[in-house]
């Protein structure tokens, strides 16, 4: 990885600090990020990979014909490419495949707000004639706007954490495995 973000030494308030930041916090820094980036990638693609073809329909609707190879494609790419991303193998490349995904999930979540398939007029309905199923602040927030702000805190969420993925996919991509990395070890990296 390169220094570009470590100030040179002159520039450091405390410059014998500056084989702490360049030996030790950024290399274990950057492990971290990139440990929980592609540990988080295997928690959420391990659904995709127990069914496969689950997602056939939803990539197809997508406009990714045909679904059959789409899906089982994305899954391997998200569970298989978070571990890639986690040991530090190939990095870049598998980074940059799943910041492009994770750049169409954000596309989707902007595109395709959360309230509509979650709070349907016959579910809303259902709430309000069993209140019970709710606690009194629930009931309120939920049911008094018809599930307005509950839907909009759905969405945003979605939004954020997309973006955040897709970024942080793209940072891995464009920085490679770093010091503690398999691609390290290697005569070649991308």
């Amino acid at each position: 990885m390169a220094n570009i973000f470590l100030p040179t030494r002159d520039r450091l308030v405390i410059p014998f600090l500056s084989p702490v930041y360049s030996n030790f916090a950024e290399p274990l820094g950057w492990l971290g990020f990139r440990l929980t980036i592609g540990l988080s990638l295997v928690v959420a693609g391990w659904p995709k990979i127990i069914a496969p073809f689950a997602q056939s329909g939803f990539v197809e609707s997508l406009g990714m014909y045909p679904g059959w190879f789409w899906s089982p494609l994305l899954a391997a790419m998200q569970f298989f490419g978070g571990m890639m991303i986690a040991v530090g193998l190939l990095t870049r490349p598998v980074a940059l495949a799943n910041a492009v995904m994770l750049l169409i999930t954000l596309w989707f979540h902007v595109a395709n707000p959360y309230p509509e398939p979650f709070l349907t007029a016959e579910g809303m309905s259902y709430l309000a004639q069993n209140p019970d199923l709710l606690t009194p602040a629930a009931q309120s927030a939920l049911i008094g706007d018809g599930g307005a702000a509950f839907g909009a805190r759905i969405q945003e969420k979605a939004i954020y954490a997309s973006l955040f993925w897709a970024a942080s996919a793209a940072l891995i991509a464009a920085f490679g495995g770093g010091y503690f990395s398999i691609d390290k070890m290697l005569r070649k990296e991308f």
